[in-house]
């Protein structure tokens, strides 16, 4: 039986994931990545997912869309209700308005899509920053140009997080120190095999370009 990893994948591939140039090779390499990060970070399947389709919708640093909105069903029907939701509002979150504010309990988060706001539980918000998380330090791990401008602006986001992030990421987040220089071991292309175990211009207070 196909996995949701396999299906999602595969939907990757259809879309032409692929194909889509990215640092460290292409946006489907990256995503697997990410995936195998959070995989590492012993999140649940349901994040590791997530983490795998993060830029399905596009999102406040990568625009472009691999799926429309009016497909979301498409994904939640392959990787299930909770990691799609993780990755629409992953992709939704305007990042300028709720990165600052993010690790405050009961604060408002901005969708870019409606332009509406809510205020998401703790455990949304746990995800949306071991999810940054994840995304960024890949950045940092194949883009030396990316690391050098912005490592010293993540590492104090990364810092703003502190108290959404599990011990696992923020032990990596660590890694990444006040110069931008990243210390941690690189994550390189996997496969599938990782989701057995247990993201233009973005903002962080400045512009930082990432997916």
């Amino acid at each position: 039986m196909s996995t949701p990893t396999a299906q999602a994948e595969s939907l990757l591939e259809a879309l032409g994931a692929e194909t889509v140039p990215h640092p460290g090779g292409t946006l489907l390499a990256h995503l697997r990545r990410v995936q195998s990060r959070l995989a590492l970070w012993n999140a649940r399947p349901a994040l590791q997912l997530a983490g795998l389709c993060h830029a399905f919708y596009g999102t406040d640093g990568f625009p472009t869309a691999l799926l429309p909105l009016d497909r979301r069903s498409e994904l939640q029907g392959i990787i299930g209700a909770e990691a799609e939701s993780i990755v629409y509002f992953y992709g939704a979150c305007d990042r300028k308005v709720t990165y600052p504010t993010l690790a405050d309990q009961g604060s408002d988060v901005r969708d870019r899509f409606t332009g509406r706001s809510h205020t998401p539980d703790t455990r949304l918000r746990r995800d949306f920053a071991e999810l940054t998380a994840a995304n960024e330090l890949d950045l940092t791990d194949h883009d030396p140009v990316f690391r050098e401008r912005y490592g010293a602006d993540l590492f104090a986001l990364f810092q703003r997080f502190r108290t959404l992030l599990s011990q696992a990421a923020w032990k990596d987040c660590l890694t990444l120190d006040f110069t931008g220089r990243a210390r941690h071991i690189r994550i390189s292309d996997t496969s599938s095999e990782w989701a057995g175990g247990p993201g233009g211009s973005g903002n962080h207070d400045h512009c930082i370009h990432d997916h």
